[in-house]
């Protein structure tokens, strides 16, 4: 669920990147992965562009983060630059956080209509840190799902992370999960056919073997065979036959016959004496 509600989010994405930078752009999702919030961390580069978002429906914040790289691309594309391979990597003025909360919030807004299948995610920025380790999101042992996405400026790839509350998200995802409820009609409709399905089992065919306890062999043994030989069976005399399908013993018989024809007798199987 969480994948098809992303990769929705990342088709979006690439419309909002492409449209806003005015530049070919894409972004496509990689991974999504259970991690505890010290292990996100600990994967994110220093500094970068962690944006932390509230939603009243999680109670407990998200981040979006994009590495310094990609922020500074987004920035000099927007304030109508080139966008080339080589930018500064510092903290951003006033003016230039103004404009990339601006994308965020455009995609916040993205991912709040790819989410709508799951919950109604109302996201808001509450504020932007640089260093990682700063960012008092969750406890370090706190269990975040963190979707990781391939977003290209141009021919420049860039990791974006999305960071999300497992528990606070865990009873969305079950509740979003959980079978409709079908009306009187459809439950009468599906009564019959298990009626129908149970009617037309019992009347299937079954290829059913009637047959002596196996006996094993040698190869030279059964190579020796000859007209008039005897070839002692395993199977005891006051045994019942086995009634099989498909090499399963179901039940058990004694011979017999029924007019001309052979025939076998259900019995229960007797305890053999050891």
């Amino acid at each position: 669920m969480l994948q098809l509600a992303l990769d929705g989010f990342a088709k979006q994405a690439t419309t909002a990147f492409t449209s806003s930078l005015r530049s070919v752009c894409s972004v496509s999702l990689l991974t999504i992965d259970q991690q505890t919030y010290a292990e996100y961390v600990d994967s994110l580069d220093a500094p970068t562009y962690m944006t932390i978002v509230t939603s009243e429906e999680l109670h407990a914040p998200g981040i979006v983060n994009l590495p310094m790289q990609a922020t500074m691309t987004v920035v000099d594309h927007m304030l109508g630059g080139h966008g080339g391979p080589v930018q500064p990597i510092r903290s951003l003025t006033e003016i230039e956080s103004s404009v990339v909360t601006g994308l965020i919030e455009r995609l916040l807004a993205d991912l709040g209509y790819s989410m709508g299948g799951i919950l109604r995610l109302d996201a808001k920025v509450r504020g932007v840190e640089y260093s990682p380790q700063f960012a008092q999101v969750a406890a370090a042992s706190d269990v975040m799902v963190v979707a990781t996405f391939d977003l290209k400026i141009g021919a420049t790839a860039h990791r974006m992370t999305l960071c999300l509350p497992f528990p606070s998200l865990l009873p969305h995802l079950v509740k979003a999960a959980a079978p409709a409820p079908v009306s009187d009609h459809e439950r009468l409709q599906r009564e019959r056919a298990a009626d129908e399905l149970h009617r037309q089992f019992h009347a299937v065919p079954v290829d059913v073997a009637v047959r002596l306890r196996p006996t094993k062999v040698s190869p030279a043994t059964l190579a020796g065979l000859r007209t008039g030989d005897v070839l002692r069976l395993e199977h005891p005399s006051a045994a019942p036959l086995e009634v099989a399908v498909d090499d399963t013993t179901f039940a058990h018989a004694t011979p017999g016959a029924r007019g001309p024809r052979l025939a076998a007798l259900i019995v229960g199987t007797p305890k053999e004496k050891a």
